[in-house]
């Protein structure tokens, strides 16, 4: 009798699990950035803020400017990109915590805009 109900747990639970998933991923998605256009990035660290221009390359990858006029690929998303290598750029470097010159994977931001 224990052996059906072991069984019938091994069985239900991937499948259930397999319903499940896809539903909570779609929430914890990154939030939408333009494909082409503008994005801002605010420091984690200051007030500053800046904004650059956004691109797609010949491969179709998003691109963002830096302000010397340099296009590099964005990583995770452009706003995160910009921001690490421009305002927070020295600062990133120069703490020891984040010696291998990323600053992590973020935290939790709340923006209320009317």
């Amino acid at each position: 009798m224990r052996a059906r109900y072991a069984l019938l747990v091994f069985v239900a639970i991937p499948a259930f699990d397999g319903l499940v998933a896809p539903a909570e991923a779609g929430s914890r998605a990154w939030r939408k950035e333009p494909r082409s256009g503008y994005v801002t990035a605010e420091s984690r660290y200051s007030s500053a803020t800046i904004t650059a221009p956004v691109r797609l390359n010949a491969q179709g990858r998003r691109e963002v400017r830096l302000p010397g006029g340099t296009w590099i690929e964005c990583r995770q998303t452009c706003t995160n990109t910009l921001r690490q290598e421009t305002i927070d750029f020295w600062y990133i470097r120069s703490n020891p915590l984040y010696a291998g010159g990323d600053d992590g994977p973020g935290y939790l931001t709340f923006r209320f805009r009317w």
